[in-house]
C-alpha cells in the first residue's frame, strides 16, 4: 500500500494525514497543538523549535500507523499558514520567534503605506496582490527597519515558518510561490521578488529564499529526525506545496466557476479559485498563487478576503457576554427570529482584515432597545459574522461572477443552526465538506498532481467528499436582505 502524506503546519495545530490513492481513503492521522506566545500586547509569536518538535511528533505517529498497515510513503506534500516571518543566522539558527499573521506590532507601518505613502502602497499591492495590513511580512520587516535595524541587517535570512521547516528537512532555503505571494514582497506576475517592496522593507535579495513552484520536489536530508521517520520517508519525494488558504480551497473542492469556499474557524476566510490574478481597485482582496504550469498555461489563483472575526465571536459571546456553554448559547439564539428583531452587531472584536483592512476598528451593537434580551445579542453576533463575510463576497463577485454554491468548512460547521443561517443570508445552497482537514487534503491533492497520479487539479476533485447540503429558506433570505442593507450602511 503506497501512501501520500499531507502535512498542514497551522497556527493552532500541526497535522498530518496519510492518504491511499487507490482506495481514496485516509488511513492514518495525527495532530499536535501549538502554543502562541503574547510577550506584549498586540504581539503573537511561536517558538520555531516547538513547531519542528510537533512536526516530528505527528510524522512519527503517522509513520507508525502506516507501518502497522504494511504501507509505504511515496510522497509528502506540505501546507502552511501564511504571513509568518522569522530571522535566522548563517547556521539556520533562529534569531527571533516566528511572528504570526495575527501580530499587530506593525500597525503604524501598514497605515503609512495606506495613507502617507499611498502611491507606494498601491504600487506594491498591484504587483504583489497582497493587501496592506500588519499581518504581512512586508510591514513586519518595516517595523524592524524602524525598531531594530541592526537585527534586520545582520540576519542571514528572513523566512517563514514553512521555509524554516523545509530547510530543516532538505537543507534548502526555498519558498513556494503561494507562501511568497502572501508576503507583500513578491511580484506574482513576474514570479520574482519585487525590488520596490524590498527597498521599502530595508532588506537585501540575498536575505530571501529562492522562489519555486508549488509542485517543486525535494529530498529528505535531515539528520535530526528520529530513525523511525527517516526509515519511513526514504526514498519518498517531498513536495513543497502551498499556503493553507490556497490548499483549503483545493481541499474543499472549489475549483469550478461559481463555487465559493467559506472557512470559519477562530478567524475566517472567503475564497474563489480563478485562472488569472485579480486586483481590487481599493486593495481589499488578496490574490495568491495556488499552482502555475508554464507548459500548459493552466494556472490557478485563489482570490478572496480573510476576516479576523469568526468563531472567536461565538467564544466571546459564550465566555464574556453570557458566561454560558457554547451549545446552550447556540440553542438560546434559535428562539429569536431571523434578523434579531432589528438588533445589529458589527463583529470587529479584534480589528479587521477584509473588507475594512483596519487593525484599529472595533465592534459594537446597534439599534438596541427594550425588547432585546440575551438571545437577541447572541443571534445578532452570529449574524454579524456572516454579514461581514457577505460584504466580502459581494466585492469578490464583482470580479469573479456570482456565487452559485458555497463549500463550507471549519469549526462552525458543527452547528447546523449556524450553517443554515449562512444559507439563508447568502441565498444559495451551502454544502459541507466531508472532512474539516481541507488544508492537509489540499496538500495531498496538489501532490497527486505533482506526481502525475492525476492529470489536472480538476481531475483531483474526484477525491473530495461532501456531507449535507443546506438549502436557503426564501422567507428568511428576504428578511436578511433587508437587515443586510442596514448592516452595510453602518460599516465604518
Amino acid at each position: 500500500m503506497n501512501c501520500i502524506l499531507g502535512v498542514d503546519i497551522g497556527t493552532t495545530n500541526v497535522k498530518a494525514l496519510a492518504f491511499h490513492p487507490e482506495s481514496g481513503e485516509i488511513v492514518a492521522h495525527a495532530s499536535e497543538p501549538l502554543t502562541t506566545l503574547n510577550p506584549q500586547p498586540g504581539y503573537a509569536e511561536q517558538d520555531p523549535e516547538e513547531v519542528w518538535k510537533k512536526l516530528t511528533d505527528v510524522l512519527e505517529e503517522v509513520c507508525r500507523e502506516v507501518g502497522q498497515q504494511k504501507g509505504t510513503v511515496e510522497a509528502v506534500g506540505f501546507s502552511a499558514a501564511m504571513h509568518s516571518i522569522l530571522a535566522v543566522d548563517d547556521h539556520g539558527k533562529p534569531l527571533t520567534n516566528a511572528i504570526l499573521w495575527s501580530d499587530n506590532r506593525s500597525e503604524k507601518q501598514a497605515d503609512d503605506l495606506r495613507h502617507e505613502q499611498a502611491e507606494l502602497g498601491r504600487s506594491i499591492y498591484q504587483q504583489t496582490g497582497t493587501p496592506l495590513h500588519p499581518m504581512i511580512p512586508l510591514c513586519k520587516l518595516a517595523w524592524f527597519r524602524e525598531n531594530d535595524l541592526r537585527l534586520l541587517r545582520r540576519a542571514t535570512g528572513w523566512i517563514s515558518i514553512k521555509e524554516y521547516i523545509w530547510h530543516k528537512l532538505t537543507g534548502q532555503y526555498q519558498v513556494d510561490y503561494s507562501i511568497a505571494t502572501a508576503t507583500g514582497l513578491f511580484d506574482s506576475q513576474q514570479k520574482a521578488w519585487y525590488p520596490v517592496a524590498l527597498e521599502y522593507a530595508g532588506i537585501r535579495l540575498e536575505q530571501l529564499s529562492e522562489p519555486v513552484p508549488t509542485t517543486h520536489a525535494g529530498k529528505l536530508t535531515s539528520a535530526n529526525l528520529p530513525k523511525t521517520i527517516t526509515d519511513c520517508l526514504n526514498p519518498a519525494t517531498l513536495y513543497i506545496g502551498a499556503s493553507d488558504g490556497c490548499l483549503a480551497n483545493l481541499g474543499a473542492g472549489a475549483i469550478g466557476a461559481g463555487i465559493t469556499t467559506i472557512t470559519i474557524g477562530t478567524s475566517g476566510a472567503i475564497r474563489r479559485t480563478v485562472q488569472r490574478p485579480l486586483r481590487d481597485d481599493q486593495g481589499r482582496l488578496f490574490s495568491y498563487i495556488l499552482n502555475v504550469d508554464d507548459k500548459t498555461d493552466k494556472n490557478y489563483f485563489v482570490v478572496g478576503g480573510p476576516t479576523n472575526n469568526g468563531a472567536n465571536v461565538l467564544q466571546w459571546v459564550s465566555e464574556k457576554l453570557t458566561q454560558s456553554e457554547t451549545d446552550a448559547v447556540l440553542e438560546e439564539a434559535q428562539t429569536v427570529p431571523a434578523g434579531s428583531d432589528d438588533l445589529l452587531f458589527l463583529p470587529y472584536l479584534q480589528g479587521e482584515r477584509a473588507p475594512l483592512w483596519d487593525a484599529g476598528v472595533r465592534g459594537s451593537y446597534l439599534n438596541v432597545d427594550w425588547q432585546h434580551g440575551r438571545a437577541h445579542f447572541v443571534r445578532a453576533a452570529l449574524e454579524g459574522v456572516l454579514f461581514n463575510l457577505l460584504r466580502i463576497e459581494r466585492i469578490l463577485s464583482r470580479h469573479t461572477g456570482p456565487t452559485q454554491v458555497i463549500h463550507a468548512n471549519g469549526g462552525f460547521a458543527q452547528s447546523e443552526f449556524w450553517v443554515q443561517m449562512m444559507a439563508d443570508i447568502f441565498g444559495v445552497p451551502v454544502r459541507l465538506n466531508e472532512s474539516n482537514e481541507s488544508g492537509s487534503i489540499g496538500a495531498i491533492l496538489l501532490t497527486l498532481k505533482a506526481t502525475g497520479r492525476v492529470t489536472s487539479l480538476g481531475d483531483a476533485m474526484r477525491y473530495v467528499g461532501f456531507g449535507r447540503t443546506f438549502e436557503p429558506d426564501a422567507e428568511c433570505h428576504r428578511r436578511y436582505r433587508q437587515v443586510y442593507q442596514r448592516f452595510e450602511q453602518a460599516l465604518p
